[in-house]
């Protein structure tokens, strides 16, 4: 379970997740639509050659539109933000989509009950708005709950872990520096790839996947790129030397040489000159001040 003023994980947020969620929400509401019309007595829709027929898809379309419209305000007002909402304002927001159509299906009734294309039966506005809302809540709701559970699970697989070597049972003389691996392993949990921390210089993001900078053994920059998150990393790796210094970059700490104030941030130099200067902002700033101090005092 989850508190209300928790926040929210950030693959509910992301691009390809929100354009899924509007997807399987149109397509689950079209089939809820079908499925439920022959047993519905509240509600006008009609598949028929009727005025109704266009009235429904009138309807279904607008609603489409503010579906489309809200998560994306939503994409765009929390995708930089490195505190994501609460699950309390998560809610809110859907709800307010919800509200939104119920409102938009009480007018819609009320417009053809006056040009004579819906029967209304009499109902008052407050009944309206009501059944249409609670029509909403079982299409909305379930279809964003399922893809709520579905970006968990996904989510859960795209994870990033550090192995200790010395665990493992082998016939295999290694050296100790060699016994810790940063480990990624891609959604279906199959292992993809492995890395020395040593080699490993930073992590940077590409939309919903990740590009890991490393060196090979002729010390030759590389890059391996792998589905999942850069927020993945930065939690499963919050007491190793890997930071996260930007929104879109985890640096390895032990290979930063310089950190230098700049015109507007702090920026962290790298001893390999093929790298470019990583720019800190203000949001991971403290952080990354933090821990110059503790390694200056000795921690």
């Amino acid at each position: 379970m989850f508190a209300l003023n928790e926040r929210i994980p950030g693959y509910l947020l992301g691009k390809y997740q929100l354009t899924a969620t509007v997807t399987f929400t149109a397509f689950f509401s079209l089939v809820f639509l079908l499925f439920s019309i022959p047993f519905s007595h509240n509600a006008w829709f009609e598949l028929s050659a009727t005025d109704a027929f266009g009235i429904t898809v009138v309807f279904y379309l607008f609603s489409l539109l503010i579906i489309i419209v809200s998560k994306r305000i939503l994409y765009v007002s929390f995708r930089n933000r490195a505190r994501k909402p609460t699950f309390l304002l998560y809610i809110l927001w859907n709800m307010v989509e919800m509200l939104l159509i119920s409102a938009l299906y009480m007018a819609f009734t009320i417009k053809g009950d006056e040009m004579g294309i819906i029967d209304n039966g009499g109902q008052a506005w407050p009944l309206l708005f009501f059944n249409a809302f609670i029509y909403c809540l079982m299409t909305l709701g379930v279809s964003y709950v399922i893809c709520g559970m579905y970006f968990a699970i996904i989510d859960k697989n795209n994870t990033i872990r550090v192995l200790n070597y010395s665990t493992v049972v082998t016939d295999e003389v290694y050296a100790p520096q060699e016994e810790r691996k940063i480990t990624l392993f891609d959604s279906g949990g199959a292992l993809r790839f492995s890395v020395a921390p040593s080699n490993l210089y930073y992590i940077e993001s590409d939309d919903n996947y990740v590009k890991v900078w490393y060196t090979d053994s002729r010390g030759e920059m590389k890059q391996y790129m792998l589905r999942c998150r850069l927020k993945t990393i930065e939690e499963s790796f919050s007491d190793s030397e890997l930071l996260r210094c930007n929104r879109k970059y985890v640096v390895n700490m032990d290979h930063v040489r310089v950190l230098r104030k700049g015109r507007d941030n702090y920026i962290l130099e790298l001893d390999n000159d093929a790298i470019p200067p990583l720019p800190v902002t203000k949001t991971y700033e403290e952080n990354v001040l933090a821990r110059f101090n503790s390694v200056y005092r000795g921690e």
